[in-house]
């Protein structure tokens, strides 16, 4: 009975789906009682979603040192990478205590946008990277606004007001790169993804592999958030 209980809780603590597609979610509902406040469903999917971020963007942010053809992009990068290494950092911290599963990869969607900055070239790389960030964490505030003003747990509360602060941040400086398109942008950000869930869902980790860590850069500005570490 104990092995049952444990599989049952442990789903519980991973998404099933990810995403505004949810069939019969409940993000509301109380899914453990940790002495940092409820957690709700809503709660989990936030921490995962903070991690499964970071998962892609760093990438795309080490991918900018080295693809950029103006200053601009590069300091974008810059603030990626460190501002991403700090988020994983509290998130994998707040995860522990709470026992919620991280992914190691990004989802499927997430994927897809790695390996199309990849491909670019060129001033096109610039261009598609300022954009696309730019669109995706405009999509997030949404969410880290949501889980800031409902969540009734602590850890949970500290992430989000740390995602604000780096999120906000890493919008300023794509913006500053003169090369977001916001024709694209904006509808981006109103309409509700088509993909199927499981494409916005990440992998769960597997077992027998060490968590990724998002290693932040030698002269990282940023820090752990103290009420999360």
């Amino acid at each position: 009975m104990g092995g049952a209980l444990s599989l049952t809780l442990g789903s519980l603590l991973y998404p099933a789906m990810l995403g505004v597609q949810k069939v019969g979610s409940a993000p509301e509902r109380v899914i453990a009682t940790p002495a940092t406040g409820p957690l709700t469903e809503a709660d989990r999917d936030f921490v995962v979603e903070v991690r499964s971020a970071g998962l892609w963007e760093y990438p795309v942010g080490q991918m900018a040192l080295k693809k950029a053809t103006t200053k601009a992009v590069k300091i974008a990068g810059e603030h990626l990478i460190d501002g991403r290494a700090s988020l994983d950092a509290d998130s994998r911290e707040a995860a522990g205590k709470l026992g919620i599963t991280l992914p190691d990869q990004p989802s499927p969607q997430q994927q897809g946008f790695v390996a199309g900055l990849n491909a670019d070239r060129g001033k096109q790389f610039d261009t598609d990277m300022a954009t696309l960030l730019r669109a995706t964490d405009g999509q997030f505030l949404p969410t880290i606004a949501s889980v800031r003003t409902t969540t009734r747990n602590s850890l949970v509360r500290a992430l989000a007001d740390q995602a604000n602060d780096i999120v906000l941040d890493h919008i300023a400086v794509l913006e500053k790169t003169g090369l977001v398109d916001f024709d694209q942008v904006l509808p981006q950000e109103t309409t509700p993804p088509t993909l199927p869930a499981q494409e916005l869902t990440p992998p769960p980790p597997v077992a027998t592999q060490p968590q990724v860590v998002l290693t932040p850069p030698a002269n990282s500005t940023l820090s752990p958030s103290p009420t999360v570490g």
